[in-house]
């Protein structure tokens, strides 16, 4: 099988000494040569469908802000999804937001297990490697996960009224302290467990990683109009940074809790 031209995933800022762990799943619209762009046009892979538009650089510069370690998957969503659990029907989609995806369509069983082997596995590797690391830096604290995404202004024909949402699944430790916190700006309009539920299937990341290990986690998204340009990207950074810094002094937050 050809080798993509990158590496699955990428770890930035590995020596931080930020209790938080970031993740961003959906950093990349790269797709590997040899998958031909699934039959679809560059631009439709730019859209929303093919990546997170501005979850990176968010991610980029909170890894910066706070000192923290981040990983990075290097790889389109449309190739497989780093966020889906692999046995869920949108990990490698046929069909996303209206638009078929030719290449994804009827995959042999070969082509998906490459998949999953390729680029799906050693993200997943190099996230919990990232983990257990901070967990052995420091013994008698928990790190938490926080896993970075955008989200599309509208989607089928509803104008989604959210700024930034917030979502979890059993652990709701980090995600109240930043509904809290973030509220207190009553000019945001906070979604919590929207626009997608954190309950459902977004999230794989922080309920395999976090969750089952009792790490405090949350998934950030953030509507993708307010983080498509360099100054939005430092307005939103700026404010997960400071609800951050403020949820990591609750004396609870960071102990390993299993919910």
């Amino acid at each position: 099988m050809p080798k993509p031209k990158t590496e699955p995933f990428s770890i930035v800022n590995q020596n931080g000494t930020s209790a938080y762990v970031l993740s961003c799943e959906h950093a990349s619209f790269y797709i590997p040569e040899h998958l031909s762009q699934l039959g679809l046009d560059p631009k439709i892979i730019r859209r929303h469908i093919g990546w997170d538009i501005g979850a990176a650089n968010v991610t980029n510069e909170l890894s910066s802000s706070l000192d923290a370690i981040s990983v990075h998957s290097n790889v389109s969503r449309l190739v497989i999804d780093c966020n889906r659990h692999p046995d869920h029907p949108t990990s490698i989609p046929e069909i996303s937001d209206n638009t078929v995806i030719p290449g994804n369509m009827d995959i042999s069983k070969d082509d998906r297990a490459d998949r999953l082997k390729n680029y799906f596995q050693p993200y997943h590797d190099a996230l919990r490697q990232t983990l257990n690391g901070a967990l052995h830096r420091h013994p008698n604290r928990a790190p938490a996960l926080v896993s970075i995404h955008s989200f599309t202004p509208s989607m089928g024909g509803f104008n989604r009224p959210w700024h930034i949402g917030i979502l979890w699944d059993r652990d709701q430790r980090l995600a109240q302290l930043l509904v809290s916190t973030l509220g207190t700006n009553t000019d945001l309009v906070i979604g919590e467990n929207e626009p997608y539920s954190g309950h459902d299937m977004a999230g794989h990341s922080i309920r395999y990683h976090a969750q089952n290990r009792g790490i405090p986690n949350v998934l950030i998204e953030v509507r993708q109009d307010l983080i498509s340009t360099p100054k939005g990207v430092k307005t939103w950074a700026k404010q997960l940074h400071d609800a951050l810094e403020e949820a990591a002094r609750h004396p609870d937050l960071l102990t390993m809790d299993p919910p």
